[in-house]
């Protein structure tokens, strides 16, 4: 039995009283190929559903997918660039002909643009407002992304990164107890051992977050 003070995981808005925040999860008209974890959520004051704007040059010839762990925050303004925005660079020019159907089948692997796959973000990681991040890249657990960061690279789980192009600042915790930290994905329990451990999860003491992990309760 889900605990009652739990925000309901398949609801829209977890706080009434705020229309500008919702569960990503549960956006009306989420593509496919776009995976977001339960109790991700983003802040728009112009409505969450803004947030589908924000991932740029998502085209289904490119397929590549944007995947968001469990309890993300999103701050306003977090822009994805998805593949479908690279052009190429080693021709003449880089226009993208072949996107528009009256200049294509005049070569072959005309549709073969530079690529890095899918862009992945992990769990619990808080993206700053105006963030934006690249095609491709993997955002570790538990990271955080500064406010107007651009993301070119894959950060570190428990980093700490900003600027252009964004920069590990501080990592989190040593690598002893990142390493601790990510084994025990305390992000995958049931939401009700969630509910319960919050007061852990809210606190720096790894030692008895760890052993709560370990217990029966």
């Amino acid at each position: 039995m889900m605990d009652a003070t739990f925000p309901d995981p398949a609801g829209l808005y977890p706080m009434p009283d705020q229309p500008s925040v919702m569960f990503l999860r549960n956006l009306p008209g989420l593509p496919a190929r776009i995976e977001v974890g339960e109790f991700t959520y983003y802040d728009d004051p112009a409505g969450p559903e803004a947030f589908l704007a924000n991932v740029r040059y998502h085209f289904d010839f490119r397929g590549d997918r944007l995947v968001i762990g469990r309890y993300c925050a999103l701050a306003t303004g977090v822009v994805f660039v998805m593949n479908g925005g690279n052009h190429r660079t080693a021709g003449i020019s880089t226009y993208p002909f072949p996107i528009f159907e009256r200049w294509r089948g005049r070569w072959a692997g005309e549709f073969d643009f530079p690529t890095r796959g899918d862009t992945v973000v992990g769990n619990d990681v808080w993206m700053g407002h105006d963030a934006l991040v690249m095609p491709g890249v993997t955002i570790g657990d538990g990271a955080i992304l500064a406010t107007r960061s651009v993301v070119t690279s894959d950060v570190p789980p428990y980093a700490v990164v900003g600027g252009n192009p964004a920069r590990v600042i501080r990592m989190r915790f040593d690598e002893t107890t990142v390493e601790r930290l990510v084994r025990i994905a305390w992000w995958d329990w049931p939401a009700e051992r969630v509910s319960r451990a919050i007061p852990l999860i809210s606190q720096a003491d790894v030692d008895a977050l760890e052993a709560f992990a370990g217990s029966a309760e």
